[in-house]
């Protein structure tokens, strides 16, 4: 009888925390997070940490515990991650999405990317710190949120507003969606998240006549929602670069050799192969429908229907963008603002910034480190309301063949195992030295 090699710990925790199926389907449905937040809990309080755990409804859990500092001079670090994960449906996967598979030198489930992989870094860069006696300079607020994946409202919101003592002296977070290569013109770089676009998830409702599905019917709501629907689904927003985008476009023209005055923002961004499917969508609004609901039998025209808008704007267009929006629709569809968030945009530049560079080129030396926007949103938004400047950086070095942005919420969701144990590495770096 043989048996499996035992994992590395980064790998063998996010395995453990996939098999937790967290799953969040919005709008206050959801799993639930409890077993994966006492179950990193425990892992903190294995380190001698003192854990808070909240909970905003029942099973919407988080935990936060804090590492002190050598110098209480310095302000704090936040480092956080979330816990739930969008559905996954087994039927389109070619493993078990919950089943934290190993196989060809990859953990595969929902959340290995969209971030229980990080999740496990932090733990483990904890144990390479605290397990040999050292102690990180600054104190470092450690919290697992619930709820990311429907705008923080049970998670970060809830901890930001009601228990904002928890973050006590801290002025800026990492957190997911940066840190990790991409592979340009056979180079690799790394892209570190310096801001975020604004979040406005808005529904459509058009309202007609109800009746038989065999009549002639001009007032039907189905119609008007389908028109409306495709008008916003199709609206091409313009390019507009902000201090962020535009200095990674002239990066990204100097590592590919070409002139950004010739050659189009766009056409720059997706030149850089899978990186810049994720990338592109930073250079202007979208507007993208993401579900429809109407009616309850085949021959019953129903009198009123509904889609589900996700916006993502830059920050400060978000009105100007609902506003066209609604020009579009026209005044007999109503619209209805489900949630919206703020955007970030922080310097690539600072001592935070230096440190992140300077750990990341430790261990991968000579390669360049670029800024960039994230185009969808992470708990960062929650604790900018406190005043802490959040950075997104879960560092990874990627194979170049892998399509790594694309596997954010897509199918077969999956992490190199050694990239785990490079970002275990640079975080311990970064979280003892900073």
């Amino acid at each position: 009888m043989t048996t499996e090699p035992e994992l590395e710990a980064t790998a063998a925790i996010a395995q453990q925390l996939i098999r937790f199926d967290t799953s969040n389907y919005g709008e206050g449905v959801s799993n639930g997070e409890t077993d994966a937040a006492e179950y990193l809990g425990s892992l903190l309080e294995d380190l001698g940490l003192t854990t808070t755990y909240v909970d905003s409804d029942p099973g919407r859990t988080s935990v936060v515990a804090r590492v002190k500092g050598s110098d209480p001079s310095l302000p704090a670090l936040v480092v956080h991650g979330h816990t739930d994960v969008v559905p996954a449906d087994p039927d389109n996967w070619s493993v078990d999405p919950f089943g934290g598979v190993i196989q060809d030198g990859m953990l595969w489930g929902r959340g290995a990317v969209d971030m229980k992989n990080m999740d496990a870094m932090i733990v483990t860069a904890l144990q390479d710190i605290l397990g040999s006696g050292a102690q990180p300079k600054r104190d470092l607020v450690i919290a697992f949120f619930a709820d990311e994946e429907a705008g923080g409202v049970r998670g970060s919101h809830h901890l930001v507003t009601q228990h904002p003592q928890l973050f006590a002296g801290a002025t800026e977070a990492i957190s997911e969606v940066g840190g990790y290569s991409v592979t340009i013109n056979e180079q690799r770089a790394y892209l570190l998240q310096t801001g975020e676009k604004a979040l406005v998830w808005i529904k459509l409702i058009a309202r007609g006549t109800a009746s038989h599905g065999s009549r002639v019917m001009h007032d039907n709501a189905v119609t008007k929602l389908a028109e409306a629907v495709a008008k916003v689904g199709r609206r091409e927003w313009p390019v507009h670069l902000t201090d962020t985008t535009e200095q990674l476009v002239g990066e990204l023209a100097r590592i590919l050799g070409v002139d950004p005055q010739r050659v189009t923002p766009e056409e720059i961004v997706l030149a850089t192969g899978s990186a810049g499917g994720f990338i592109q969508g930073t250079l202007r609004t979208t507007t993208n429908p993401t579900l429809l609901k109407a009616g309850y039998k085949h021959n019953v025209i129903p009198d009123s229907a509904e889609a589900l808008i996700d916006i993502r704007t830059l920050a400060g267009e978000e009105d100007d963008v609902i506003a066209e929006v609604q020009r579009l629709v026209g005044p007999d569809i109503e619209i209805v603002v489900m949630h919206r968030d703020i955007g970030l945009e922080n310097p690539f530049q600072g001592a935070l910034v230096e440190a992140m560079v300077t750990s990341l080129g430790k261990h991968d030396p000579d390669v360049p480190v670029l800024p960039y926007l994230l185009s969808g949103g992470t708990d960062n938004k929650a604790l900018s309301l406190l005043g802490i400047t959040g950075y997104g950086f879960a560092p990874l070095k990627l194979p170049a063949g892998l399509d790594f942005p694309g596997m954010f919420h897509g199918v077969d969701e999956r992490v190199p195992l050694d990239a785990l144990v490079f970002g275990r590495r640079v975080l311990a770096d970064l979280l003892s030295s900073y």
